[in-house]
């Protein structure tokens, strides 16, 4: 039986995301688009979970709130990469959508905890 009190980490389940990620990039045909969506996607699928392990050593609140939010940048820019290879489509495999469902979670989970952490700087 799986243990349900298992404490989340987000830092693992953006290195499940980067993985995701790189397997839909071993999935992309070696056609020029493709290569180019390939290479787009592996930079900012595995970036968001380098950036967030900086955010955990930042020196200031204000850097831990810059480097979020770059995590969320690249989120983003990951999932407009897999909704450009599911639309064109380069591929069709059912990873690409569990990667952009996965990528959607995690946007929502980053801007919730920008939008707490901001919420407690401006806090007394």
């Amino acid at each position: 039986m799986k243990n349900t009190t298992q404490k989340f980490d987000l830092e693992d389940r953006l290195v499940d995301f980067a993985c995701r990620c790189l397997d839909v990039c071993e999935l992309v045909p070696s056609a020029k688009a493709g290569q180019n969506l390939e290479c787009q996607l592996s930079k900012s699928g595995t970036a968001s979970a380098l950036i967030y392990r900086k955010a955990q050593s930042a020196e200031s609140r204000a850097g831990f709130i810059h480097k979020i939010k770059l995590v969320l940048k690249e989120i983003r820019a990951s999932r407009v990469n897999l909704k450009m290879i599911r639309r064109k489509p380069v591929i069709v495999h059912k990873k690409i959508g569990r990667a952009f469902d996965e990528a959607t979670r995690l946007m929502a989970i980053v801007l919730k905890s920008t939008e707490t952490i901001k919420m407690n700087n401006l806090r007394p």
